[in-house]
This record gives C-alpha cells, sequence and structure tokens, in this order.
C-alpha cells in the first residue's frame, strides 16, 4: 500500500531530524522511569587531557552564564567543545523539557548538551545514563528535590560523576542541585524546616542529612544552602553547622555552611579559588562545640564567623580566610539581629 501524505509527512521529518542532528529524543517504554533529550551534535568529544576541575554552585535551579561560561572556559582552557550531561529528578511541570540545556547550548564551547531526567534510585544504574555522564566534561544537577539525588549514592551514577570530574572535567547545579555538591548535604527527605524550626530545635525532624557522597577538590566540611536570603535561611544553616560539629559529621570541630542567593553563583576551580557572579552568598563557620544542641531544646552557638559575599568578591576554599569575618549568634533559639549584613572583626586588606 502506498504510504499516506502524514505518513510521508513523519518519515521526512524524522529523516530532517537524524541529519540536522541538533535533537536527539530515547523515548522510553510507557512504564520506564528514565527519559534523555539530546541537543547539538549527536557525537561526543574526545580528547586526551581537561583542564579543570571547575564548579558551579547556584542558588537557584537556573544555569548562570557568567559563572557556567567560566567553568566551561576552564575545563577546556579557552579552546575545542566539550559535552553537559544535566540530571534531573522530575520534568518541568510547563514549558520545555530542556531548560538548562537550552541555555547551555547558547554558550561557546558546547559540543552537546544532553538532559536526563531520572525518577527511579534504580536509575543511577542506567547503563545508558553511566555511558552519557562518563562521556561528558561537566554534570549540572537541575532544581527539584535533593532526596532524589541522595538516593542515587553508592549507584554507578556516583561513581561517573566522579569520573567526570577527576578527569578535569566538573559538577554543579541549583537549588536541589546545590545541595547535593557539598560533602555533607541537607537531603531534606522527610520535609523542608524552616530557621525558625531548626533554631528552636537543631534536631527537629525535617533535618536530615547524607554524608559520603561527593567530596570535591578544597570543600571539605561544607554544607550547602540555597535560595539564602529570599527565605531566610542563615538560621537553618547556622542550625546545620552546629548539628555538623556536634555530631562529628565534620572534622577537625569545624564546619562551614555556604548560603548562595537565587541569582547568585559560586565558580570554583581548580586551585579552591571561587569568585561569585549575580547574587550575594554568605560563608558560616562554626569553629567550637555548640554550648546548647541537643532533642527538643532551642539552639544556643555563640560567635559564628560570616563572610557576605557579593558580586565580584572572592573566596577561597583551599585556604580558607582567618579575617574578613563579622560576628553573629544564637542564644536559646533566637539569633541575633541582622544576619544579613555586619561590620568585619579585620580587614584581610590589613
Amino acid at each position: 500500500m502506498p504510504p499516506t501524505p502524514m505518513r510521508r509527512l513523519v518519515r521526512w521529518s524524522l529523516a530532517a531530524a537524524m541529519a540536522a542532528g541538533a535533537v536527539t529524543a530515547v523515548a522510553p517504554p510507557a512504564d520506564a522511569a528514565a527519559s534523555r533529550i539530546r541537543l547539538g551534535s549527536t557525537s561526543d568529544v574526545t580528547r586526551p587531557a581537561w583542564n579543570g576541575p571547575a564548579f558551579t554552585m547556584n542558588g537557584s535551579g537556573s544555569v548562570v552564564t557568567s559563572s557556567m561560561t567560566g567553568a566551561l572556559d576552564d575545563i577546556r582552557g579557552g579552546s575545542g567543545s566539550l559535552d553537559v550531561v544535566v540530571l534531573a529528578g522530575s520534568a518541568p511541570s510547563s514549558g520545555s523539557k530542556t531548560p538548562e540545556c537550552d541555555t547551555i547550548m547558547t554558550l561557546s564551547g558546547v559540543n552537546s548538551c544532553t538532559t536526563w531526567t531520572l525518577t527511579a534510585a534504580s536509575d543511577g544504574n542506567n547503563a545508558q545514563v553511566n555511558a552519557d555522564i562518563r562521556n561528558a566534561e561537566f554534570v549540572y544537577f537541575a532544581g527539584g528535590d535533593q532526596c532524589r539525588y541522595a538516593a542515587w549514592k553508592g549507584t554507578a551514577l556516583e561513581a561517573s560523576v566522579e569520573l567526570v570530574v577527576a578527569k578535569g572535567g566538573g559538577s554543579g547545579g541549583g537549588s536541589a542541585g546545590l545541595h547535593i555538591n557539598s560533602p555533607l548535604v541537607y537531603d531534606a527527605c522527610k520535609g523542608s524546616v524552616t530557621s525558625s524550626e531548626a533554631l528552636a530545635n537543631p534536631y527537629n525532624r525535617y533535618i536530615t542529612f547524607t554524608t559520603g557522597m561527593f567530596a570535591w577538590p578544597n570543600y571539605q566540611n561544607v554544607i550547602n544552602d540555597s535560595h539564602f536570603v529570599t527565605r531566610d535561611r542563615m538560621g537553618r544553616t547556622m542550625a546545620f553547622v552546629a548539628r555538623a560539629i556536634k555530631d562529628g559529621l565534620t572534622s577537625n570541630g569545624s564546619a562551614w555552611g555556604v548560603g548562595i542567593e537565587e541569582g547568585g553563583s559560586l565558580l570554583i576551580g581548580a586551585d579552591g579559588h571561587s569568585t561569585l557572579y549575580g547574587k550575594d552568598a554568605y560563608v558560616v563557620l562554626g569553629d567550637h562545640q555548640p554550648e546548647q544542641a541537643s532533642a527538643g531544646t532551642p539552639l544556643t552557638f555563640r560567635d559564628y564567623k560570616i563572610w557576605h559575599l557579593s558580586p565580584g568578591d572572592t573566596y577561597d576554599f583551599a585556604h580558607r580566610p582567618t579575617c574578613g569575618y563579622y560576628l553573629r549568634s544564637v542564644v536559646s533559639g533566637t539569633a541575633d539581629a541582622n544576619l544579613y549584613s555586619g561590620t568585619p572583626q579585620t580587614s584581610c586588606a590589613t
């Protein structure tokens, strides 16, 4: 039977798409958990060496083009192109199914960008997912639910992302993707905690952590937090830091919280030196045991050291500064006023 006009149209459309190599979609069976959409070249770049690692830590889920461009340039040494994989725990409810890749494909030096939407913990062992990650030079974790990402701990996916970083590539993410990129992860697996709840009880049932997943160079003893000023999360980061020290989740009796505002992004290079883009960020250091941190009791922790970073400011995670901070305390669950601004105790210029 000769092809109908509709069949001819479908056949022509598929042929044109394959010839262009611009979009490749792998449609899973109806009961499958993983889906794949690739933009750009259908072939991966091959190169013997890369110049990273580099990391982007974003306060909200969207890609920040300035920091992403910097990370990709660092990794490729300013020449050639590379491949990016975006990992998401759920598909966007509306609009483009590949919002991060849509932005990344506009940047210089990008050969391809592949979005994988993975909705089951077992997807971390999907062979095609891991092949794509291992062939990439940058892995970006989208916003969403960091508990889904924490469920990939111990799967092949964890090892694949670590391989990308080890070969001189990079990792990053925003919102939930920011959380999963710190060595101590607030996983929110039992729900999201507010600052007032966390300060009133640092062992609130909504405060749960994942440890032992990603441990990036120069970023030890850190717990990330997102949407920082907009959602008033300084208080809960203070509680996270106190918990980390009290429970021995970090080493040397210290813990650093890194809170990034929506639209902000820290670009961290291979040497641990970081530059802030977009919006403000905060580094919160606890360097002693909390005076009071126990279940059902309000937190007391005096003299957190806080660095307030504005766009363009730098912070060296390899050689962490001992100057330029202001002090704030929490006593019986009540935090000092003006948590987000203060006069530095000492100037790093002196």
